[in-house]
């Protein structure tokens, strides 16, 4: 059986498998919060950087990109992302709701719950920004992160107001670290 999987972070401009198609997707009582840790993509252990995950929050929702993946390779590619998403997140069957259409369906999503390991939590704006700015992994500058799903999110017309104020105030400490000035 062919499988939806929710993309709300990297998966949304990175996918990095094969799909049948993508749709743009909905997912209600949920908010993206760059609330968990990177020790093994946008930072290292001793200086983990910050990459989203997904809180319930009643009365929200989080836009992102619905993948559909072919049952002939959805072993793999589960297997591949269980991989990817391995320093603390964990595969959840949520209801997404299709953007362009009044459809939903059950699909998986990756969630790192404030129980794991590496799970940062809130922080203020700034705090979290320096953070960013002084991160880097084997997957590059944590910055960069931000600032590409800042800009997938724009590209699909996603208004994510968490995220844009922290890709400015990111922007800002990046800018004075190459010594120029905004």
């Amino acid at each position: 059986m062919h499988r939806w999987l929710f993309g709300y972070g990297s998966l949304i401009w990175r996918p990095d498998f094969a799909y049948l198609e993508q749709r743009p997707a909905r997912l209600h009582g949920w908010s993206r919060r760059f609330w968990q840790g990177s020790h093994d993509h946008r930072g290292v252990p001793e200086q983990p950087g910050r990459v989203v995950t997904l809180m319930e929050t009643v009365g929200s929702y989080c836009d992102g990109m619905a993948y559909l993946v072919d049952a002939r390779t959805a072993e793999t590619t589960f297997s591949d992302l269980d991989h990817r998403e391995k320093n603390g997140y964990e595969r959840h069957e949520l209801e997404l709701s299709f953007i362009e259409e009044p459809t939903s369906v059950v699909g998986l999503v990756y969630v790192a719950r404030q129980d794991n390991h590496a799970f940062l939590g809130a922080a203020p704006l700034d705090e979290m920004a320096d953070q960013i700015a002084a991160c880097a992994g084997p997957s590059g500058r944590n910055s960069d992160y931000v600032f590409e799903l800042a800009a997938a999110l724009r590209r699909l017309d996603f208004d994510d107001p968490h995220v844009f104020e922290l890709e400015t105030a990111v922007r800002r400490r990046t800018t004075q670290i190459g010594g120029s000035s905004l």
